[in-house]
């Protein structure tokens, strides 16, 4: 029977008489983002506690003392997305024709080669852990991408809206924050001193009916190739049970400190069979403190193309232990070509660290800032020598962050269903906009939005929001939030020239 691995978070959609548990994959566009000449926010003050588990073989009666400290820091993520427009294909439900003779026009359209559709607004539920004590709160990406509303309940029953901070689809990890002052939060442990068979509680809001508490073992660490979709894998893997709605909750130790960040199962039935997966919060931390200091998650760059190890392999290249990463390839001008490399190199040791395989070199090689000098140990020809290279930024990182999107939380809030990013020199350049011109770059519009209505498109840029310059993506949000109208004037370049459109919505349910 086929095992599947499952996503964590259900969202419920109300409609047909019934709540539906749904998957539904991201259809966000990622918000371009370089850094600003403004000043970069200070890292989240975490409290981290690295001292190794006491494994001395004693157990427990109740881990209640534990629970009591560690629950009020996890929260219920509540997200919900609006109605949307979409065109059914022609040739569904039986022909256009025997569709409106079943339905009538119920459903909009006027013909043509698909017919228009409403889907109803859905509802979610997912689970946060609040990492510091001004609001800052670490989740899966997938609890939150491409929603419009997200709600934060605490354990105490306080409700708060929340906004996105930035989003790594590469690693499944997200932050949010809050406006709140003096929250319970958790401690931080080192995850990479956790051993397999350490007591783990995984804490959340499954299926949505409360927050609940299971315990169970780690079962193992490094695990990756799951199929998640996602670039970076490193998963503790545990047998505390899981379950639709954990995603993005606490993954602790037996001391009650934060290892993990809970993301996905692998199942046959939906539900938990004991292999559930968690991002290592030394990963996660990593990709928060990128996402908050500099708008998007800086990755170093190699620049080689690697293969695993098996027993025929490491005859011929001379390897002894098993470890290690083969190199396939050289990319040409790289970090790696400039410091020597060549194929058929196998690298043993990343920075005086061992590299197990080329998952794992490509994990240590991302979490390595760029302009690092890094000593790597090799073998070539049956011979150990250690190059030293300076790596480089992966080119691309600066998409993989979502920070910043004209989708309104509040009522106050305008320009809904539009998309924002940065107009950097390359964005510039892939979309021929002319270096003179300043703003913000729309990366998307929801077709049944006032703005798609004004004739706003993906590729144009808006330059002025009611008579004010705009010169990034982050004065765009700010331009939108708690207005007290909701006719908008905008300034926008598109091809062909510069324009002024009116968004009204006024009327706009």
């Amino acid at each position: 029977m086929k095992q599947t691995v499952y996503e964590t978070r259900p969202r419920y959609r109300l409609g047909l008489g019934g709540a539906l548990i749904l998957t539904i994959s991201c259809l966000a566009v990622a918000r371009l983002v370089m850094a600003s000449d403004s000043p970069k926010p200070a890292p989240v003050a975490v409290t981290v506690n690295e001292a190794p588990l006491q494994r001395n073989g004693a157990f427990t009666t109740s881990f209640a003392p534990i629970v009591k400290r560690v629950a009020a820091s996890v929260v219920k993520v509540n997200i919900s997305t609006k109605p949307k427009t979409v065109t059914a294909p022609q040739g569904q439900f039986g022909g256009d024709e025997m569709f409106r003779r079943f339905f009538g026009d119920q459903f909009g359209g006027q013909g043509g080669p698909g017919r228009t559709m409403h889907t109803p607004r859905e509802y979610g539920i997912g689970s946060g852990v609040i990492i510091s004590k001004d609001g800052y709160i670490l989740t899966n990406n997938h609890v939150v991408d491409d929603v419009d509303t997200i709600k934060i309940t605490l354990n105490d029953g306080r409700e708060f809206s929340a906004k996105v901070i930035g989003r790594d689809p590469k690693t499944d990890v997200a932050v949010v924050k809050i406006d709140a002052k003096d929250l319970p939060f958790v401690t931080v442990a080192d995850s990479d001193k956790i051993e397999v068979g350490d007591v783990c509680l995984a804490i959340g809001n499954p299926f949505g009916v409360g927050q609940t508490v299971t315990m169970g073992i780690v079962s193992a660490t490094g695990r990756g190739g799951l199929g998640l979709g996602t670039d970076y894998e490193d998963f503790i893997q545990t047998d505390a049970a899981i379950n639709p709605g954990n995603s993005g909750g606490a993954l602790v130790d037996a001391e009650g400190r934060l290892i993990g960040i809970n993301t996905a199962i692998l199942s046959r039935s939906g539900g938990n069979q004991g292999i559930g997966f968690a991002v290592p919060i030394n990963l996660a931390r990593n990709v928060m403190d990128s996402l908050i200091t500099n708008g998007k998650v800086v990755r170093g760059f190699l620049g080689v193309t690697i293969g695993n190890l098996n027993p025929a392999l490491e005859k011929a290249f001379n390897v002894e232990n098993g470890h290690g990463a083969l190199v396939a390839d050289v990319a040409e001008h790289s970090p790696a070509d400039k410091a020597g490399f060549k194929s058929g190199d196998v690298i043993l040791d990343f920075n005086h660290k061992a590299v197990t395989d080329s998952g794992h070199l490509k994990l240590q090689v991302a979490e390595t800032a760029p302009n690092t000098s890094v000593p790597v140990k090799i073998i070539r020809d049956g011979h150990e020598k250690t190059l030293t290279v300076v790596l480089k930024e992966l080119p691309g990182s600066e998409e993989v962050a979502d920070n910043g999107s004209l989708k309104a939380n509040g009522e106050n809030d305008t320009l809904n269903g539009v998309t924002v990013g940065d107009l950097d020199p390359g964005v510039k350049k892939q979309l021929e906009i002319p270096s003179k011109v300043k703003g913000a770059v729309v990366t998307d519009v929801s077709q049944d939005s006032p703005a798609f209505e004004a004739g706003l498109r993906p590729g144009d840029v808006i330059e002025e929001i009611n008579h004010k310059p705009v010169a990034s993506g982050d004065d765009a949000v700010k331009l939108t939030e708690n207005v007290k109208d909701k006719v908008t004037l905008l300034k926008v370049w598109s091809k062909g020239g510069t324009r002024f459109m009116v968004v009204d919505e006024s009327k706009a349910g």
